[in-house]
């Protein structure tokens, strides 16, 4: 269950003057594991629930450590975004173990059943007005991989979403976005842009990783993040207008 931040935020949403028929939708995903996805996506639903937004999160599938029994990608997202949720209503499969989902969900013996996870994600559509998706890994991440396959593409195309991307501004990224933006072109799922994270302005790798990126994908840099920032530089209408 998620509550409204106050009679502050109220106020904040009236200035904004955002008009919501039914939930809007985003998935983040990543050029690959650890280049920084779930601090930006924290980022991003900080940025709109700063502007009164009722802005949340959810995510089919987290693998890995658990701080204070919640998969650890859920809790910072709590802890950066200020969300007041109970994170477990908001993660529909959880394992401990550090693997990708489909070899987690084997060892515990868990599968991943789509029909649960569109359950869950219809859920959390209902408990916010803006909802950030975020996924597992990089974009060909199998979330199951037995006698049923179930690709995290098939998840973005059933659920009808569009994508930004993470992109890490170190050596090696112009592969790993390039690749990653032609895959999710080539499965004719929309991409909005990417967001560079741990971008140093005067660090000329990054500088030129950016430049080269944006025109091979032919794709807008929607942001970039330094290293342990604290906000998203962009501004509210221009994040607003990512969500579908």
């Amino acid at each position: 269950m998620c509550y409204s931040s106050g009679i502050g935020s109220a106020i904040k949403k009236i200035k904004f003057m955002v008009v919501i028929e039914m939930s809007k939708k985003i998935f983040v995903t990543g050029t690959g594991t650890d280049v920084g996805k779930t601090f930006v996506t924290a980022l991003m639903i900080k940025k709109l629930r700063d502007a009164g937004i009722s802005a949340g999160y959810y995510k089919a599938a987290a693998s890995g450590d658990e701080i204070e029994n919640i998969p650890s990608d859920a809790f910072y997202v709590k802890k950066i975004s200020g969300l007041n949720c109970d994170m477990k209503n908001f993660v529909s499969y959880s394992y401990t173990e550090s693997v990708s989902p489909h070899l987690a969900a084997k060892i515990f013996n868990r599968p991943i059943e789509f029909s649960v996870v569109k359950r869950d994600f219809e859920a959390a559509e209902k408990c916010f007005d803006f909802l950030t998706v975020e996924g597992s890994g990089g974009i060909i991440c199998p979330l199951r991989f037995d006698n049923k396959i179930l690709m995290q593409g098939d998840v973005i195309r059933e659920l009808n979403l569009s994508v930004v991307a993470v992109v890490d501004s170190k050596l090696g990224e112009i592969n790993s976005a390039v690749l990653t933006v032609e895959h999710l072109i080539a499965k004719k799922i929309p991409v909005k842009g990417l967001i560079f994270n741990r971008f140093d302005e005067k660090n000329l790798l990054h500088v030129d990783n950016k430049d080269v990126i944006e025109k091979i994908t032919k794709l807008p840099v929607i942001a970039t993040v330094k290293k342990n920032s604290s906000e998203l530089d962009i501004a509210i209408e221009k994040l607003t207008a990512l969500y579908d």
